[in-house]
């Protein structure tokens, strides 16, 4: 019973719906939109591809750029450090040299200083020489007069003059020699001599 309800509303659909309408197909066009679909189809992703490209191009451009100018960079500030570097040189060389030559007078002054304290050799010597021509005469003198060994006394008075003939007491021997000779040679009552040596050193 429900099968044939259901056989009866179809026919009567059927009827009111009539025939289908007949579909004219033109190939040709089919053709044309199925190659646009695949234009566009591939068009599009050539596109996105030509922009990343572009973007891709412009951003290593950039980059180099950018790469460039860090370089530039790194080039003046390794330019300026030698700079630096070859001033703090010339800097440290100056200071140095400063303080050498510091160091030089120092040590010049210390030795101007020390040969300062040293007596002159010339002056030591020559004191050194009229000390002994007057041990020689004073020597001389006592043999003369205390002794009693006049020959002694003269060869004595003739060895301070051959070795000492520029000093006072080679003048004082030549004295003695020529009193002796004239025996002009006067005691006193004590028998001392009248002569006594001058300029005679507290040291000797």
């Amino acid at each position: 019973m429900t099968e044939d309800k259901i056989q009866n509303l179809l026919q009567k659909a059927d009827e009111t719906a009539g025939r289908p309408t007949p579909v004219s197909i033109n190939l040709s066009t089919v053709r044309h939109r199925a190659n646009h679909k695949r234009i566009v189809s591939v068009a599009v992703p050539i596109a996105a591809a030509a922009v990343i490209l572009t973007t891709v191009g412009l951003w290593g451009l950039t980059a180099r750029n950018v790469k460039t100018q860090q370089q530039q960079k790194i080039v003046s500030l390794q330019d300026q450090i030698r700079q630096l570097r070859a001033r703090a040189d010339a800097t440290f060389n100056l200071v140095h040299e400063a303080l050498e030559n510091e160091r030089k007078q120092q040590r010049l002054d210390e030795l101007q200083a020390q040969l300062a304290s040293i007596p002159d050799p010339i002056e030591e010597i020559r004191e050194q020489v009229d000390k002994t021509a007057f041990n020689l005469v004073y020597q001389a003198d006592r043999m003369y007069r205390e002794l009693n060994l006049k020959r002694s006394a003269i060869q004595t008075y003739k060895r301070v003059i051959e070795l000492f003939p520029e000093t006072q007491w080679a003048d004082v021997a030549r004295q003695r020699l020529l009193e002796i000779k004239n025996s002009r040679y006067k005691k006193d009552s004590k028998g001392d001599l009248l002569w006594k040596p001058q300029n005679v050193h507290s040291s000797c």
